[in-house]
């Protein structure tokens, strides 16, 4: 926040809101999924290791850590010792690593909980208020539908769903808000991490592909997968989200590439 504001931007608390349902990634989360696709080797998923599956996971057992937790000293004493019980126990007898101090872990968040508070709060009701009052409001989904934990390419999938029906249960915003739905599609297809696909270039076109559209990952900068327009993976995505739209990206990138190929179908 504050290296925001000594760019000029973010001068307003107002501009920024986080649910107070939204969970928080916890060291631990990190240690787990690190050491996890260690222990994988050549059967690892390709994970960011940020501890986003730990968190999800944590979120199911309900042993997650809320923002709205980090408001309250006694609640986040309380849970923190609570998921540490546990996840010291794999730390330790699993991972081989030294244990984490749930008092370090608390004082830290806390002090995370000051910094964020005012900018924590009931974000479904704003939404809500604003979509009444005649706003437009636009939900940006985070990773492509390939990597729903439900109709991706499971197991080499994100830890949660992320097709247009997950802004509805994410946001607590009705599905009969949302009136238009764009899908945004490259030109090539790339994949950051492991799992199947079928157009994928492994020679110099695959690596002029990736410099010329520079195409690392966003969260690791981990160089992405690339290859040809998978139109069988767009069709099916196109169903799953109920798109009305199409926004076609990077075309440019293909300047210029003869041939072009596509894929339409799969044997």
């Amino acid at each position: 926040k504050e290296a925001l504001r000594r760019k000029g931007y973010f001068l307003n608390d107002q501009q920024l809101i986080i649910s107070d349902r939204a969970h928080a990634i916890m060291p631990y989360h990190r240690i787990v999924d690190q050491c996890r696709e260690e222990l994988l080797g050549k059967a690892r998923i390709g994970t960011t290791g940020r501890g986003i599956g730990p968190a999800y996971e944590d979120k199911a057992a309900r042993l997650g850590i809320r923002m709205g937790d980090l408001l309250r000293p006694e609640s986040l004493g309380r849970r923190v010792r609570a998921a540490l019980e546990e996840k010291n126990f794999i730390i330790e007898n699993r991972f081989h690593k030294p244990p984490l101090d749930p008092d370090e872990i608390v004082n830290k968040y806390l002090d995370y909980g000051k910094s964020l508070a005012p900018h924590i709060t009931d974000a479904t009701n704003i939404l809500q208020q604003r979509i009444e009052g005649g706003s437009r409001v636009l939900f940006e989904g985070a990773q492509g539908t390939l990597l729903d934990i439900d109709h991706g390419t499971y197991p080499f999938v994100t830890s949660s769903n992320v097709v247009v029906g997950n802004v509805c249960s994410g946001s607590g915003v009705s599905p009969t808000r949302i009136t238009k739905i764009w899908g945004v599609v490259k030109a090539y297809c790339t994949r950051v991490g492991e799992g199947g696909f079928p157009t994928e270039l492994q020679d110099e076109l695959g690596e002029e592909l990736r410099r010329i559209g520079g195409e690392f990952g966003a969260t690791t900068g981990r160089p992405r997968r690339c290859g040809w327009l998978d139109l069988a993976l767009v069709n099916h995505s196109i169903r799953l989200n109920g798109l009305t739209g199409i926004a076609l990206t990077k075309m440019d990138v293909l300047t210029g590439i003869s041939p072009l190929r596509i894929a339409t179908a799969y044997e």
